[in-house]
């Protein structure tokens, strides 16, 4: 039988099952085969937070979803093409996502009068119209597995268990996806097993060979490798890109990195990295708890070292008066806050923005601590190097702001050249500074850069530099405990212009402006960059003028900002919160911008924000703006 070959330059899909079926590591491996073919993707993963949810139940369901293309896409899609549900709970939780005419391949085993109650069905969607406006392949994925691992003599549940690698196999059939990544993975993943090995092998071959001969799927579909600019690429998720950022901190500042972390989702995986790369200078300190693993950082940066500590938003409000003391004793140290759903546990699994005021007040007294943030998976290795680059320049504790999307998300990243990384400088005292009244040479550990307001770093031990440092207020200078009125002031006003400060070193802002004459503003910050910029291209592609801006640096602001704000009539500021970052620019800048705030856990959908950006441009203009004329297919990739 010959089967045709369809072209598509975008495709979204989506696997979703239970906690058990391992929806994640299928997502991967697909992600992985479609890196290596050279397809630009952008994924988000989804799954409980808890260990084990009952099976078979709308809260067990645990996705992932692929965007891969043959061209720069932005995010991971808003809607799926192609669900792949391995059973009535996974097809109920994520058919609310899928526009009409999306393509849904379903395990039929688990479709008992059990297990659709459990998922809150009546009656089987198979049966009935439910599924009517979708393109359905429904298939015993399950049995088709355990008939073609027979021959390894597994457990039937063993064997079953398979199924995701037989379903792994279709999609890349399906797709033209490269299959030796996988199954050069599969022998390295299960070679103590054999017979676990052979059978998953055996399954995804069986998928493949399923796709090539049956009638049911009469076509496949290829999506051609993306244009990018020449280098060496891997597929990269933003916890990975900011452990190897971390490191080359190091390497860059020729600075030990000491880690000192206790384990919180989704920041977790920074310290299971991290403790792989001791050959680059790096300890690892799994702490008994979140003060402990900040303390522990502060004290190896008070030994010369730079202190990192990682955690997600309520693992931030315990470390809060420990960064306050790095505040105090002007102390080099990077805070990583992988924010997550809140308030409390709040969402440990999903994505959220709102730990930035936090970020920005959430110690005692005036503590003033610059923030950055990524915008990308890939992004994170840079934003990683600039908090490193200002907490050893400045000698001031750095808070960098990623989230779970970034987190868990992946995308192609272009592995930089040595050359291309920042020199960094930590400047290490070596000699007395200052000369008392009777000519005898001492060390002032609060004597301060021209430049940059710095105080001295030496390291303890050496020879005339002996010093004492804590929480207690610094007399200036000379650095000995001080309660006189008129220091605490000029103290607490000189840590606040030192972080000013950091504003002298950054570059202007980027704006996307293409005809220069737009009268609306998107500002963003973090995550938010990828559903903006594909918002703002469908807005465009209609033929409407908006320009994009994206803010890396959250505190001190870029100096430029404020005359780029007055430039234009309206700014929207899409955000994962309740307007926190719009406060801020209220605040400071007295304009009145305009927020776009939706708080689901879930990235934001690039469809909505354009319509929101659309809405916008109307007021500016006094214009009537139509989106409905650009195909979102394409316009929002």
């Amino acid at each position: 039988m010959t089967k045709q070959v369809k072209q598509l330059d975008r495709v979204i899909i989506r696997f979703a099952g239970d906690s058990g079926d391992g929806m994640q590591l299928t997502g991967d491996r697909f992600t992985q085969e479609s890196a290596a073919f050279g397809n630009d993707l952008s994924t988000l993963p989804n799954f409980p937070a808890e260990i084990r949810a009952p099976q078979g139940t709308l809260p067990g369901v645990s996705s992932f979803q692929v965007h891969f293309a043959d061209h720069d896409i932005l995010t991971p899609g808003d809607a799926p093409d192609v669900l792949v549900a391995m059973n009535p709970a996974a097809l109920r939780a994520n058919l609310g996502d899928l526009p009409q005419g999306a393509t849904i391949i379903v395990d039929t085993h688990d479709f008992s009068g059990r297990n659709l109650s459990k998922a809150g069905y009546t009656t089987s969607p198979l049966e009935d119209d439910t599924l009517a406006a979708y393109a359905v392949h429904p298939l015993d994925l399950t049995g088709m597995t355990v008939a073609a691992v027979k021959e390894f003599g597994l457990s039937r549940k063993d064997a079953a268990r398979a199924k995701n690698m037989f379903a792994l196999g279709l999609l890349s059939w399906m797709y033209g996806r490269p299959t030796e990544s996988t199954l050069e993975f599969l022998s390295r993943r299960f070679a103590k097993v054999p017979d676990i090995r052979d059978a998953n092998i055996t399954a995804f071959k069986s998928g493949w060979n399923f796709g090539e001969t049956t009638e049911a799927f009469v076509v496949s579909y290829e999506i051609k490798p993306a244009p990018m600019p020449p280098g060496t690429y891997r597929n990269i998720t933003g916890n990975l890109a900011l452990s190897y950022g971390l490191v080359a901190g190091g390497v860059q500042s020729g600075l030990p990195v000491f880690l000192g972390s206790y384990p919180i989702t989704p920041a977790s995986d920074i310290l299971h990295e991290l403790s792989k790369h001791k050959a680059f200078g790096v300890t690892t300190f799994q702490a008994e708890d979140e003060i402990a693993g900040v303390g522990a950082a502060i004290g190896a940066s008070f030994a010369g070292t730079l202190g990192i500590t990682t955690t997600s938003g309520p693992g931030l409000a315990l470390k809060s008066e420990a960064i306050g003391l790095a505040v105090m004793t002007e102390l080099p140290l990077v805070v990583i806050d992988v924010q997550r759903g809140g308030p409390s546990t709040g969402l440990p699994t999903k994505t959220e923005q709102a730990d930035l005021l936090q970020a920005m007040f959430g110690r005692n007294g005036e503590s003033p601590v610059p923030i950055v943030a990524p915008q990308s998976p890939g992004d994170c290795f840079d934003a990683a190097l600039e908090a490193v680059r200002i907490a050893v320049t400045y000698r001031t504790p750095v808070l960098l702001l990623s989230d779970g999307m970034l987190a868990n998300g992946s995308e192609p990243w272009r592995v930089p050249e040595l050359s291309e990384l920042p020199e960094i400088d930590p400047g290490f005292a070596t000699t007395p500074n200052h000369a008392l009244d009777d000519g005898a040479a001492d060390f002032w550990p609060y004597l301060r850069d021209e430049q940059t307001l710095a105080r001295p770093w030496a390291i303890p031990g050496t020879p005339g530099l002996e010093h004492r440092i804590g929480g207690l207020e610094k007399g200036d200078g000379h650095g000995n405990i001080s309660y006189d009125p008129s220091n605490h002031d000029f103290m607490v006003r000189t840590r606040q212009a030192k972080v000013d400060r950091v504003a002298d070193s950054l570059p202007p802002l980027e704006v996307d402006d293409p005809t220069g004459d737009a009268k609306v503003l998107v500002l963003g910050w973090g995550s938010t960059y990828g559903p903006i910029g594909a918002g703002v291209r469908r807005v465009r592609k209609a033929g409407y003028r908006v320009a994009q801006t994206h803010l890396r640096h959250l505190n001190p602001f870029p100096h430029d900002l404020g005359d780029i704000l007055g430039r234009y009539d309206k700014v929207l500021v899409p955000e994962m919160n309740l307007g926190q970052l719009s406060m801020l620019l209220r605040a400071k800048y007295l304009v009145d911008v305009v927020g776009y705030n939706h708080v689901r856990g879930l990235p934001l959908k690039a469809a909505e924000l354009a319509e929101a950006i659309g809405e916008l441009v109307a007021q500016a203009e006094g214009i009537d703006v139509n989106l409905a004329t650009t195909a979102p297919e394409e316009a929002l990739s």
